[in-house]
Formats: C-alpha cells, sequence, structure tokens
C-alpha cells in the first residue's frame, strides 16, 4: 500500500499504481497503467512521471553552399528521459510559476541544464528545440492529461507510455494542492525492464560489445551469402 511521502504535513493525500512495473518485450506496442487514490479534504491533484534523467545534446542545421549541415549544438544535463504530467484542473489555476519550476511541473519546468556560461537566448533556443524533439517522439507530454474525481475524494488517471519507452526506474509523483501551494504529497517508483530475448540481446551488447560487433557482422555476412547463394540456384 502507498504511504504518505515523509516530512509533508496537512491533509494526507494517498495513492497508488495499478502497476510497479513494465515489461518490455519482442513486439512491445506501449502500455497504460493506471493511477488511483484518495484525498481527505478538498484540492486539487497533479501526477508528475519522470524516467531516468541523462544528457542530450541539441544541433543546430544550417544551409551552408546549398547543403544543410549542423553548425551548432548544445549539451543539456539532467534531463528525464520520459515526462508525463497529468492534473484535475489547468496547472495555471492551481499552481504558482514558483510552484511549478520548484517541483517541476509542466513541461516548460521540466529540468534540463545547460552549460556554464552558455548566454542566456542560445539556451532558450537549443531547450525549445530539445522539447520539440522530445515531444515530436512522444517522450515528452506537451498538454496535461486529466485527473478525474470519482466523488469528493476518489480519483484516478491513466498513464501511457509509448512503444519507445526508455528503460530503467520511474519517480511518480502525486501532489494535493489548494490556493497554489502543495499541502499534501507522495512518490512512488516504477520500472520499465526489457526482458525475453530482446534483453540478454541487449544485455550482450552493453556486456560484451566487441563480441556482439563481431557477431553482429559474422550475421549479417552469412546472411548475404544465403541470399546470395539463393539467388544463383534460382
Amino acid at each position: 500500500a502507498a504511504a504518505q511521502m515523509a516530512g509533508m504535513t496537512g491533509q494526507p493525500l494517498v495513492a497508488d499504481l495499478s502497476a510497479h512495473e513494465i515489461s518490455i518485450t519482442t513486439g512491445f506496442e506501449g502500455a497504460e497503467l493506471l493511477l488511483f487514490g484518495a484525498t481527505e479534504g478538498e484540492g486539487d491533484v497533479i501526477v508528475v512521471v519522470r524516467g531516468p534523467a541523462g544528457s542530450a545534446t541539441v544541433r543546430r542545421k544550417s544551409r551552408v553552399l546549398g547543403i544543410w549541415i549542423n553548425t551548432a549544438s548544445m549539451r543539456f544535463a539532467e534531463v528525464p528521459s520520459f515526462y508525463r504530467v497529468a492534473s484535475s484542473r489547468p496547472l495555471e489555476q492551481i499552481t504558482t510559476q514558483g510552484m511549478r519550476q520548484r517541483l517541476q511541473i509542466g513541461i516548460g519546468s521540466v529540468r534540463a541544464v545547460p552549460p556554464a556560461g552558455a548566454a542566456a537566448a542560445d539556451v532558450a533556443a537549443f531547450r525549445a528545440g530539445l522539447t520539440r524533439a522530445r515531444v515530436r517522439a512522444d517522450l515528452w507530454q506537451e498538454q496535461p492529461s486529466p485527473v478525474a474525481f470519482l466523488g469528493p475524494k476518489l480519483f484516478r488517471t491513466r498513464i501511457s507510455f509509448p512503444p519507445n519507452v526508455p528503460t530503467g526506474i520511474y519517480n511518480v509523483e502525486v501532489f494535493l494542492v489548494k490556493d497554489g501551494r502543495e499541502i499534501g504529497a507522495q512518490t512512488a517508483p516504477m520500472r520499465v525492464k526489457k526482458t525475453g530475448i530482446g534483453a540478454r540481446i541487449y544485455g550482450l551488447a552493453h556486456r560484451y560489445p566487441a563480441l556482439y560487433g563481431l557477431a553482429a557482422v559474422a550475421i549479417a555476412v552469412l546472411a548475404g551469402w544465403t541470399a546470395s547463394a539463393a539467388f544463383r540456384r534460382a
């Protein structure tokens, strides 16, 4: 059972997921989890889901002598690989800008640390490019999903995960908000992992990259030779 997050005071909030693990197998086409919970007292509910953080490089293309080439780039740190948000009402109506930035609520507040000394205008432009790329890949969510209340206390929302969802440990945070501040919060981890033959191949590629590369080349050569022999006999 879920427990109230340590250190929070005020009205309690309890929530849980329909599952705490997603297994990616061959032919995986995405998944959907149900988050449900209850509050004691009035307030709005916000749900934030973040995937494992890492670095991300954004490149800018320019036309040089009629050819589009990469002419500039910026590398951001601590970028979540996956981001989803859901709320019972529009974020602007129930939160302040400071609260959104502090808790990374809303796509404009997702953490992405630029290199030290980068010009603010360049950071803004490359940050916009990062956001567009992640939204286009369905890894970041631009508009919040709805959180539905089933009566005065019970609530639920659905969290969708695309086929290209990254593996790793995810953090699911649920906030109870009233008068522009959080009065209750809870966090729970979940995991996305590869299983089956795909997981074994993935593990082999990372543990023994040289051996995996040689095997891949050998398989490609064998496949080409087999196809060539079949055509010669035809």
